[in-house]
C-alpha cells in the first residue's frame, strides 16, 4: 500500500491525542450530521460544501460549450425501419346502417317535449344528460356544475365541448417559524413565567446540540405546559435527552416529537419513560422517517397499557393488533379523567 493510503491511518491514536474540547466538538458534528445514518437523505449526512472559493482553473463556460459542441457533432442513429410514409391495411368502412338504434328500443316522446328537446342548446341538453344521472356523457365538472346549478343552465358548452381543468387557486406559503430559539433556551433555563408554550416546528436548522439543551433545561422547569419540536431533524440523541427530562420534569402536558429521523430505539426510551411521568398527558411521536417495526408497536402498546395519564397518543400504528390495544388504553385513561371531573 502506498504511505497515503487512507486506510493506514491509525484512527485511534488520532482520537487519544484530541483534548477534550476537541472531543466534544466532535461529538456534536457527528450527532448532527450522522454521517453513518443510512436512512438520512446524503445532504444531511456532511455539510455543505458547495460554497467554497474555486481551487483550480474550472472554467464553467468552457465546459458548457465543449459539451455543445459534442452534441452537435454527434452523428444521429439511423433508423431500424425507415419511415416511407407507405399506408398497409384496409380502410375502414362502416356498414350500412351501423349506429341506427334499432326500431324496437326507439322511444317515443310526447310531441311538447320532443319540440323541447329538439331546440335545446348543446348546453341545455348537458344539463339535461347530468339531472337524468347520465354521468358516462360528460366530465365530472360539467356533471356536478349542472347538479348544483339551481334554475340555470350551469354548462356554458356542449357534451363534446374540450374539457378545461379548474381554475388554478393559489395559497400563500406558510410563513417561517419566527420563534428566536436562543432567546426561548435562555427562558426555559431562567424558568420564565411568561413561557408556557415552546413551538420549535418546522425549524430545520436548530443544532442537535442546541435541542438537547432545551430538554436538558426542561427537567426543572415548571412553567411550560406544551413542547414541540416537528420537522426539526431531531434523532436518536435528542430523544434520549427527552425520555431523561421527562422522568425529572413534573409540568410538561404535551410532547409533540413529530415528523423526525428518529429511531424505534429512541421512540421507545421516550415512551418507557412515561413509567416515571405522572403529568404528561399528549405525545405525539407519528410520521419519523424510519419505520418503527411490529415489535416496536407491540412494546408501545403494553406501556400504553400500563401508563394511566396518557389520554391523547399521536401514532398511526400499522398492525390491527397494537392499534386496538392501544386504542383501548387510551379510551380507559379518557374514562377516568372524566369521572375526575364529574366527582
Amino acid at each position: 500500500m502506498s504511505k497515503h493510503d487512507p486506510r493506514d491511518i491509525d484512527e485511534d491514536a488520532i482520537l487519544k491525542g484530541l483534548s477534550k474540547e476537541e472531543l466534544e466538538q466532535l461529538e456534536d458534528e457527528l450527532q448532527e450530521m450522522d454521517p453513518e445514518n443510512a436512512m438520512l437523505p446524503a445532504g444531511f449526512r456532511q455539510r455543505d460544501q458547495t460554497k467554497k472559493s474555486p481551487t483550480g482553473p474550472f472554467d464553467r463556460d468552457a465546459l458548457l460549450d465543449h459539451l455543445e459542441k459534442q452534441a452537435l457533432e454527434h452523428q444521429d442513429r439511423e433508423d431500424l425501419v425507415p419511415f416511407t410514409g407507405e399506408k398497409r391495411g384496409r380502410a375502414f368502412v362502416p356498414k350500412p346502417g351501423a349506429g341506427k338504434i334499432p326500431e324496437d328500443e326507439q322511444i317515443v316522446l310526447e310531441p311538447e317535449l320532443e319540440e323541447a328537446l329538439r331546440n335545446a342548446s348543446d348546453a341545455e341538453m348537458c344539463d339535461i344528460a347530468a339531472i337524468l344521472g347520465m354521468y358516462t356523457l360528460m366530465s365530472n365538472k360539467q356533471y356536478y356544475d349542472a347538479l348544483g346549478a339551481m334554475g340555470k343552465i350551469a354548462n356554458k358548452e356542449g357534451i363534446n365541448s374540450v374539457v378545461k381543468p379548474d381554475d388554478i387557486k393559489y395559497f400563500p406559503d406558510e410563513p417561517p417559524n419566527p420563534t428566536d430559539v436562543g432567546d426561548t433556551l435562555k427562558k426555559i433555563q431562567k424558568n420564565d413565567r411568561s413561557v408556557t408554550e415552546v413551538n420549535l416546528n418546522n425549524i430545520p436548522d436548530v443544532p442537535i446540540p442546541t435541542l438537547k439543551e432545551i430538554f436538558q433545561a426542561m427537567k426543572s422547569n415548571s412553567n411550560v405546559l406544551s413542547l414541540s419540536i416537528a420537522a426539526t431533524r431531531s434523532n436518536d440523541p435528542v430523544a434520549y435527552a427527552a425520555a431523561e427530562m421527562l422522568k425529572k420534569n413534573k409540568t410538561l402536558q404535551s410532547l409533540n416529537i413529530e415528523s423526525n429521523f428518529i429511531t424505534g430505539e429512541g421512540i421507545l426510551a421516550i415512551v418507557k419513560a412515561l413509567a416515571s411521568n405522572s403529568t404528561l398527558t399528549e405525545l405525539k411521536i407519528d410520521n419519523q422517517r424510519q419505520k418503527l417495526g411490529d415489535s416496536v408497536e407491540m412494546e408501545i402498546a403494553t406501556l400504553l397499557e400500563n401508563n394511566p395519564t396518557i389520554v391523547r397518543f399521536g401514532y398511526h400504528f400499522t398492525q390491527q393488533g397494537p392499534r386496538a390495544r392501544a386504542a383501548l388504553a387510551i379510551t380507559r385513561n379518557n374514562d377516568f379523567l372524566r369521572q375526575q371531573r364529574v366527582r
